[in-house]
């Protein structure tokens, strides 16, 4: 099953290596993972997507929190929650295929953030199953290439890791 993670570290140089050899360490997969600082600049949050069967998640969570910079550790898997990922698409764009491509764009609430006489870039945001929709109606059109962020989650609710926020 996958499970979404949720990782509040300080923001210092090799924190990102010490949680992605943690996982290499014992063999476990990331399937996606983002990072970035957020709040003051102190912290970092990093939303990893990785399978394993339950025991197995409830190891690597405590393991993390053995990590001197970790500072807290979250499953979403099972909490309300909302994630969100990035893809844009380079799209072949030729004269007989441009309103086709730009249409697909509008049905999925995208938009095209670059554009040259061959070509279309397409930003898209939503759920996995949302981008693969788009890239999959978008594939037959002539698909250049694809980039994807992974996922980034958050908890619903008034419950918040506890990151500082700016001032």
């Amino acid at each position: 099953m996958k499970h979404v993670l949720s990782v509040l570290v300080e923001n210092e140089a090799g924190v990102l290596t010490r949680v992605s050899g943690l996982f290499s360490a014992r063999g476990f997969n990331i399937e996606s993972l983002t990072v970035a600082p957020v709040g003051d600049g102190e912290t970092s949050r990093i939303t990893l997507v990785t399978t394993g069967e339950d025991n197995i998640i409830e190891q690597i969570i405590k393991q993390l929190h053995k990590l001197v910079p970790v500072i807290q550790v979250h499953d979403l898997t099972d909490r309300s929650h909302v994630e969100r990922e990035l893809m844009m698409v380079k799209v072949d764009a030729e004269r007989e295929v441009r309103a086709e491509v730009l249409r697909i764009a509008d049905i999925f609430r995208s938009r095209v953030v670059d554009a040259t006489p061959n070509t279309f870039v397409v930003e898209v945001t939503g759920s996995s199953d949302k981008l693969d929709a788009c890239l999959n109606l978008l594939t037959p059109l002539g698909v250049v290439e694809v980039v994807r962020t992974g996922k980034v989650a958050m908890a619903r609710g008034p419950k918040r890791m506890k990151e500082v926020l700016p001032a």
